[in-house]
């Protein structure tokens, strides 16, 4: 006989306004879900979201949505300074909660949310979307299975002509998205402990609108990513160098997202060398082929949905849990303090998430 199948997650998804129907849709396809309400200020935004033959229920009053025991799970795409009150108000109704980018405004916030969740045994995950793409998923498969090699360095690029935010800068609106995902592929070994930041104001905005990250890897290796509202053409790419193969994504190029080059440099130690090399470095130059490899399109928000099921149903940590969100405020935090600093090397706290 078959067993039953579980039943759906009852979800409530809290913002009807650029993401929030993203969720709703991506959880009404998922079997794992059942979209309970929807919680929105503007009520008729959200039943315009909805449309008119929906079984979903709309309400301005999270109080209302969290007082539904048929909701267990709750998913909250509102203003980044709305994530603490919304998401505590829901792990204290013992309610599992999935947070948009990025986790919190600061990260003190982020930090109570992620002890809230811990001392309730509730899943706590962040929405980091890109980190869910096939793209950035092969990407972790290979660094973890070496086939890069030692990461030496990565280039990444994040630009277009895009809206300019009033309560954020360039940093707090793109940079999230590269942190991520550097976050997500790097071996559990490797992590940044340093950043520093420089940015520019060329339009009179008040904030950054153009600006550079650099990120120190513990193993000596570095991270530059490039963010930027003012670039008349859109560029996302992002090229990881490593000791045996650079990989280059190029996002905007759905026939060939990946390519990995058997190119680059070796140098051989001293010791290996004879004599009369013997005070020199031998520096040689690798051409070899060039493979891109077949990736599986699939909707990256809908993998994230699976994902929180399953981090749900099995009490486990999910790929970007709180703690994925938490190291992506602090690099956010410092690069902040670095910027306002001029440009300075920013350490970054070490032993805080044990």
């Amino acid at each position: 006989m078959t067993p039953p199948l579980p039943a759906p997650i009852g979800v409530a998804v809290v913002g009807a306004g650029y993401w929030g129907p993203n969720l709703v849709r991506n959880f009404q396809s998922s079997p794992n879900f059942r979209v309970r309400w929807l919680c929105d200020l503007d009520v008729e935004r959200a039943q315009r979201v909805l449309g008119g033959y929906s079984t979903v229920q709309v309400s301005a009053d999270l109080d209302e949505v969290l007082a539904d025991p048929e909701v267990q799970a709750v998913a909250i795409a509102t203003p980044a300074g709305t994530h603490l009150p919304v998401a505590m108000a829901a792990l204290r109704a013992g309610k599992h909660v999935l947070v948009e980018k990025p986790l919190a405004a600061t990260f003190s916030e982020g930090l109570q949310l992620v002890e809230e969740a811990d001392k309730r045994g509730l899943t706590l995950m962040c929405d980091h979307t890109y980190c869910y793409t096939p793209a950035v998923l092969r990407i972790r498969d290979l660094l973890a299975a070496g086939e890069l090699g030692e990461l030496h360095f990565l280039d990444s690029v994040r630009i277009n002509l895009g809206l300019v935010q009033r309560d954020i800068d360039v940093i707090w609106d793109l940079a999230p998205h590269d942190l991520s995902i550097l976050d997500f592929v790097l071996p559990p070994s490797v992590r940044p402990i340093a950043v520093a930041a420089h940015g520019a104001d060329g339009i009179g905005a008040g904030r950054a609108c153009v600006a550079y990250l650099t990120l120190q890897l513990s193993t000596g290796a570095i991270a530059h990513i490039h963010v930027n509202w003012l670039s008349p053409v859109k560029v996302r790419t992002a090229i990881f160098g490593g000791s045996k193969r650079t990989l280059v994504w190029d996002d905007l190029n759905p026939s060939q997202r990946l390519s990995i080059y058997d190119r680059g440099v070796d140098v051989s130690s001293p010791d290996e060398l004879g004599d009369e090399q013997r005070r020199d470095i031998l520096v040689s130059y690798r051409s070899g082929d060039v493979v891109s490899p077949a990736l599986t399109e699939r909707e990256a928000l809908r993998t994230m949905v699976d994902e929180y099921a399953r981090a749900i149903t099995t009490g486990t940590p999910a790929l970007t849990d709180g703690r994925s969100g938490l190291r992506v405020l602090e690099i956010l935090q410092a690069a902040s303090r670095s910027l306002a600093e001029g440009g300075t090397m920013i350490k970054l706290d070490e032993g805080h998430m044990a």
